[in-house]
C-alpha cells in the first residue's frame, strides 16, 4: 500500500516511507536487508570480540578499530527496528519523540564515526611518520581522551537542534523521506522558524565531516611524502599497506554521504526509490563494509578469525 499525504496520521507522529512504488514487494525486500543487518550486527561484534580476546591486538591501533566496530554496530541497532518494521509491515508509524531520539543517534554516531576515521589517519600518521615514538605518543590515557573528545564533540554539539525539533510545529504532512528518521527530514515538515536550525546544522557539517575529511587529506600527503623518503621500495610498499584498511574505510564513508548529497541536491528529478536506497546505503554502507574490509586486510585479525573458526571445527 503506497504512502499518501491524505493518510490519516495521529499529531503526536509521523509516517515513515519504505521504498515507495515497491510496495508488493517488501516481503522479498526484507530477505536481503535482514541479511545485511545481521551481517552488520555479527561482523562488528566478531571483530569487537576478536580485539578484546587477542592480546596481541592491545595496541592503539585496534583500540581506534575497536571504536570503529562499537559506532558501525550502533548505527545498525539505531535503525534496524524501524527499517525492518516497515518491510516486514509490522508498522510505518513513529512517535515524535522516537523520531527526534533516532535523528540525535543517527547524526550523532555519522560525527563519531567520522572523528574516528580522523583519529585513526592520526594514528597511521604517528605509525609511519614516528615510529620510534609512536608508543610513547598514542598512550592508553591519550586514546581514551581522543575517544571521549570525538563523543563529546559529537553529542553535546547536535544537542541544541535536535531539541528544539520537539518544540517546532509540524502543519505539513508528517510523512517521512525514508524508513528513519533525519533531521533535514523533520525541518522540511515544520512550519516554525527553522533558521537557527539550517544555519547551525551547516556549519556543524562544515566543522566536522568536511573538517574531518581535509585534516584526513593532509595527514596522507604528510604520510606519502614519509614514506617517499625511504630508500627501499619494499619498505615504501610495506609501510602503505598499513594504510590501506584506513583509506578504504574513509572511501566507504563519505563516498556515501557524498551521493547522497548529489541526489538530494540534484536529483529532484528522480524517482523516490533512488532517494530511499541512497538513504539506506549512507546508513548501512559503512557497517556492513568495514569488518569485511579489515577481516580481509589486517594480517592479525584474519588469522585470530581463521584460528578461531579452526577449532570451531
Amino acid at each position: 500500500m503506497s504512502v499518501r499525504p491524505d493518510s490519516k496520521i495521529s499529531n503526536s507522529t509521523f509516517l515513515l516511507t519504505g521504498f515507495p512504488g515497491l510496495e508488493r514487494d517488501y516481503p522479498w525486500l526484507s530477505i536481503p536487508f535482514s541479511c545485511i543487518y545481521v551481517m552488520v550486527l555479527s561482523g562488528n561484534c566478531l571483530v569487537l570480540h576478536v580485539i578484546r580476546t587477542e592480546r596481541s591486538l592491545h595496541e592503539p591501533m585496534f583500540y581506534f578499530l575497536a571504536m570503529l566496530a562499537l559506532t558501525d554496530l550502533c548505527m545498525g541497532l539505531s535503525t534496524v527496528h524501524t527499517v525492518l518494521g516497515i518491510l516486514w509491515g509490522l508498522s510505518r508509524e513513529i512517535g515524535l519523540d522516537a523520531c527526534i531520539a533516532q535523528t540525535f543517534f543517527v547524526h550523532g554516531l555519522s560525527c563519531v564515526e567520522s572523528g574516528v576515521l580522523l583519529a585513526m589517519a592520526f594514528d597511521r600518521f604517528t605509525a609511519i611518520c614516528s615510529p620510534l615514538r609512536y608508543t610513547s605518543i598514542l598512550t592508553n590515557a591519550r586514546i581514551s581522551n581522543i575517544g571521549v573528545v570525538i563523543l563529546g564533540r559529537s553529542f553535546l554539539f547536535i544537542t541544541a537542534p535536535i531539541v528544539r525539533l520537539k518544540f517546532f510545529h509540524y502543519c505539513r504532512p508528517r510523512i517521512l523521506s525514508h524508513s528513519f528518521c533525519l533531521h533535514q527530514d523533520l525541518l522540511r515538515l515544520a512550519c516554525s522558524d527553522i533558521r537557527f536550525n539550517s544555519f547551525y546544522a551547516l556549519a556543524l557539517v562544515i566543522c566536522t565531516l568536511l573538517l574531518d575529511s581535509v585534516l584526513i587529506f593532509i595527514s596522507y600527503i604528510l604520510i606519502l611524502r614519509s614514506v617517499l623518503t625511504i630508500a627501499s621500495q619494499e619498505e615504501r610498499l610495506k609501510s602503505l599497506k598499513t594504510c590501506v584498511s584506513h583509506i578504504c574505510a574513509v572511501l566507504v564513508f563519505y563516498i556515501p554521504i557524498i551521493g547522497l548529497t548529489m541526489v538530494h541536491r540534484f536529483g529532484k528529478h528522480l524517482s523516490p526509490v533512488v532517494h530511499a536506497l541512497m538513504g539506506n546505503i549512507y546508513i548501512l554502507f559503512p557497517p556492513l563494509m568495514n569488518p569485511i574490509i579489515y577481516s580481509i586486510k589486517t594480517q592479525q585479525i584474519r588469522n585470530r578469525i581463521q584460528r578461531w573458526f579452526i577449532k570451531q571445527t
